[in-house]
């Protein structure tokens, strides 16, 4: 028989559960796969256009260390998707160790999909390490938009130690098209150079892959708002767009008219709050 389990170690393992959850889409004429397990959920909304929304979203409410999300979609050939989270993702004060997310993407010939989660929200202490790898057939088109709130500005609240490391890829036929390491830290939120922050409280980055994708940039460059500071390139079928703000809500509402501009102005997902 085995001995009595004291309240104090069952408190402790409660206090050290982590948050695990894998979500798996396919979607062609219609749905081909669906797996969702743990924290990870998929919503599949009633739409009344014909582009088809998939929403992702995360039952535990937030990431703190050691939790790991796996989400992933595959775009079959010919067919337009729009993906989104259900709502801004928290990350929460670590007591050890990073929170994970993983997303994963494919898009098949002469496919669409515009990947638009919405933002997260990085708390003081926080630590996040996430990854976005995409494969695209040859001519396929991808968008993809990353808002990141540093700290809750309706609260005054001002990061000091927080640790947020994002990796993009993108790889058009195997081959690498698109790669960017990014590391956030207090230090580089307050440094004043070129490379720096400079004390901004809200950061987005915009991507467009597809043949027409630079043809858009001078219509994203007249896109401004007023206390958002943006710089768009567009080359050899890519467009990239980079943005800061000192709040969180008007960078918000610069990427919902960039994104405007890059879909045709096509409404934003139903789930986006402006």
């Amino acid at each position: 028989m085995a001995p009595p389990v004291s309240l104090a170690a069952m408190l402790d393992a409660v206090a050290h559960q982590r948050v695990r959850g894998r979500a798996s889409v396919a979607i062609g004429a219609g749905l081909r796969g669906l797996h969702q397990s743990g924290a990870a959920k998929v919503m599949l909304p009633k739409v009344h256009g014909p582009v088809p929304e998939v929403v992702f979203l995360n039952t535990a409410g937030g990431i703190t260390g050691g939790d790991r999300l796996d989400y992933a979609l595959t775009v079959e050939p010919a067919a337009q998707v729009v993906a989104t989270t259900q709502t801004a993702e928290r990350v929460y004060a670590s007591a050890g160790g990073f929170g994970e997310v993983a997303v994963d993407l494919k898009v098949g010939a002469g496919a669409r999909l515009d990947w638009l989660p919405q933002e997260v929200i990085a708390y003081e202490g926080g630590r996040l390490s996430r990854s976005l790898s995409v494969a695209l057939a040859a001519d396929a088109t991808f968008l993809f938009v990353e808002l990141l709130a540093l700290g809750r500005h309706a609260m005054g609240e001002h990061l000091s130690d927080v640790i947020l490391r994002d990796a993009r890829d993108v790889r058009r036929d195997g081959r690498l098209i698109y790669a960017e390491p990014l590391e956030v830290t207090a230090g580089l939120l307050g440094f004043e150079g070129a490379s720096g922050l400079r004390g901004a409280g809200a950061i987005a980055s915009l991507g467009l892959f597809g043949a027409d994708a630079p043809l858009l940039a001078e219509a994203a460059r007249a896109v401004e708002m007023e206390s958002v500071t943006a710089a768009v390139s567009g080359w050899d079928d890519k467009l990239i767009i980079r943005a800061h703000a000192g709040d969180s809500w008007p960078l918000r509402r610069y990427v919902a008219q960039v994104l405007h501009v890059l879909r045709g102005g096509a409404a934003l997902p139903r789930v986006w709050q402006i």
